[in-house]
Parts: structure tokens; C-alpha cells; sequence
């Protein structure tokens, strides 16, 4: 009798011990549902260019979700300029306390290399939180030219003697330098036409004045559907639901090619990680939601929910991967 009482106690207290030991071990997302005193006010929400692209209408969605998360409301602020390089200085410069954040996009990545000199560090400066979505390019070409698949187009470009052309919205921009790593890849003869912004170069590749284009998916969709525009191959691994009959240059010939314009969520560098985690866990309960992946599948992007871990390694390579195509294409925003 005696040796039971005391045993069972005892086994209790190695229970606990044993329920202890397990909750430490848990992540510290697992441990935290919240940060005390954090948020207490409203965030600001930094986006590198002005209303009504692609990353400001990622943000606005975002930016409300994420916002009955948290509890407080998430303002979007736009500071267009320089590629987007004016909002992330912004945000570098801003205190490490969860209240300013960042969308952090595939052009902070490319501009690490395509400008000689910027007034942050890409890596250094910012805390990542988290992958947000992607959108891939279409290429696209006018349905005047005898062009009517990845084939042809190879073909077309080998038989031209002036090679093949294709515009931009810019020099170094992700359409861009789509083309260049196609033209590495497929070594064809291709000339590079920029323009000041995506729509100009649709318009003068409607116009026939230009061959073709690496465009985002969201500006050559309405075209593509419309008949004005041919669709030839898409640059993401899979291919979209949007354009189901549309192949990926992957499938076509030039297997890993995968080119996509994204957008993650980032905080200044220093942020205390226990907010990090909080931003993380509320961020990817926001891409689950059925009505934020809805509205992402119409602007044909495609949710990339993950730890802040997987974003700063996706970030570092392509900051590796995108130096060494405008290194090449001799791309530079001087």
C-alpha cells in the first residue's frame, strides 16, 4: 500500500516534467500565440511603387487580412521611385519594432546587382517574415508574325537576319531579364527593345513594331484573351490555370527554366523575432484563407506561404541567380 501512494505522485511529477520538456521544444511560433503588448497601434505597410500595380494590389488585399490578424489596422504606404529602391531605403532606415513593414519583391534582388550603388544592403537591412505569392511571365508575341508556338519562334529567330525582337517595361526589370536568360539559355539572336513601363512596350508589340515579350501575366492576360496577343509559353515551372493550353518553357525545351515576378513580406532588420513569428503565423493564415487565394488565382499569382527561413534562403539565391544574368546582358540602371 505504502509503495503505491508514493509511486503515483511520483509518476505525476515525471509527467509534468516529461509536458514541460515537450512545450519547450516547440517552436517559438508554437509557444507564442501572441506578443505581448505587440501591436498597440497601427502598421504601415511600405510598397515600392505607385497604386494600382501588381504589388500595391497584393498589398491592399494582404495588408486589410492581415490586419484583422493582428487586431490593429495595416496601412499601405506607396513610395514609388527608382525600381522600388526609394520604399526599401524607407524601410532600412525605419525602427525595428514590428510597426513598419515592407513588401519585398523579386526587383530588390535584381536591383542588388543592376545598380552600382543603393542606399541599403538587400540582405543586411531587412528581417524576413515571409513568402507572400508569385506571378509568372507569358511570352507573347503578335499574332501577325508566323509564330504560333516555342518552335516557331526558335525557328523564326534562327531564320531572321535581324534575330528576333523583344520589349520591356524597362532595363533590368523581371520582364527583361526573362528575355536575357532565355536568350542565354536558348542562345538565339535577340534584341533587347525597353520602354518606360509595361504598357508602351504593349503597346508598340501591338502595333507590330515589336516581335515579342516576356510580359507579367496579369497585363498580357486581358490581350491574350482577347485575341490581340499570342501566347507561345509561360515562365513558371507548371502552368496556369488562367491559360491551361499555354506550355512552360520548361516542358518546351529548356527544363528549370522558371522566372517568376514575387513578393514577400519583410520587416526591418533587428525586429525582435518573437513579432517576426507573429507576423509569420498571421501572414500564412491570411494565404489560407479560400477568399485571398481566390483573388490571387484572378491576378494570376499563386500563394507561397513558408517560415522566414525559406525566405531568406529563396531571397539570397536569387540575388546569386540574378547577378549573374544582368552580369551578362550587361543590364545596368546607371
Amino acid at each position: 500500500m505504502t509503495s503505491h501512494t508514493t509511486t503515483a505522485p511520483r509518476r505525476r511529477l515525471l509527467a509534468l516534467a516529461a509536458a514541460i520538456a515537450c512545450t519547450a521544444a516547440l517552436p517559438l511560433q508554437a509557444q507564442t500565440a501572441s506578443t505581448p503588448g505587440w501591436p498597440n497601434k497601427p502598421v504601415k505597410l511600405v510598397v515600392g511603387y505607385a497604386a494600382g500595380g501588381a504589388t500595391d494590389v497584393i498589398a491592399r488585399l494582404v495588408a486589410v487580412k492581415l490586419g484583422d490578424q493582428l487586431g490593429q489596422p495595416v496601412v499601405v504606404d506607396n513610395r514609388a521611385g527608382a525600381n522600388s529602391n526609394v520604399g526599401a531605403e524607407a524601410v532600412a532606415r525605419a525602427p525595428a519594432d514590428g510597426y513598419t513593414l515592407y513588401v519585398y519583391t523579386i526587383a530588390n534582388t535584381i536591383n542588388a546587382s543592376l545598380y552600382g550603388k543603393l542606399g541599403y544592403d538587400p540582405v543586411k537591412d531587412f528581417e524576413p517574415i515571409g513568402m507572400i505569392a508569385k506571378i509568372p511571365n507569358i511570352l507573347v508575341v503578335n499574332p501577325k508574325l508566323p509564330v504560333k508556338n516555342l518552335a516557331d519562334y526558335v525557328r523564326y529567330a534562327k531564320e531572321s537576319k535581324d534575330g528576333i525582337t523583344f520589349a520591356s517595361s524597362g532595363s533590368g526589370s523581371s520582364i527583361h531579364l526573362s528575355g536575357e536568360m532565355f536568350k542565354m539559355q536558348s542562345q538565339l539572336k535577340m534584341l533587347h527593345v525597353p520602354y518606360r513601363g509595361s504598357a508602351p512596350a504593349v503597346t508598340d508589340l501591338l502595333g507590330g513594331q515589336v516581335d515579342s515579350m516576356f510580359d507579367n501575366t496579369p497585363s498580357a492576360l486581358p490581350q491574350v484573351q482577347a485575341g490581340k496577343l499570342r501566347a507561345i509559353a509561360i515562365t513558371s515551372v507548371q502552368r496556369s490555370p488562367l491559360l491551361p493550353d499555354v506550355p512552360t518553357l520548361a516542358e518546351s525545351g529548356y527544363a528549370g527554366f522558371d522566372v517568376q515576378s514575387w513578393f514577400g513580406l519583410a520587416a526591418p532588420a533587428g525586429t525582435p523575432r518573437p513579432v517576426v513569428e507573429q507576423l509569420n503565423t498571421a501572414l500564412n493564415k491570411v494565404l489560407a484563407l479560400p477568399e485571398v487565394r481566390n483573388r490571387l488565382q484572378e491576378l494570376a499569382a499563386t500563394p507561397d506561404s513558408g517560415t522566414p527561413d525559406k525566405m531568406r534562403s529563396f531571397a539570397a539565391a536569387e540575388i546569386k541567380r540574378w547577378r549573374e544574368v544582368v552580369k551578362a546582358s550587361g543590364a545596368t540602371a546607371e
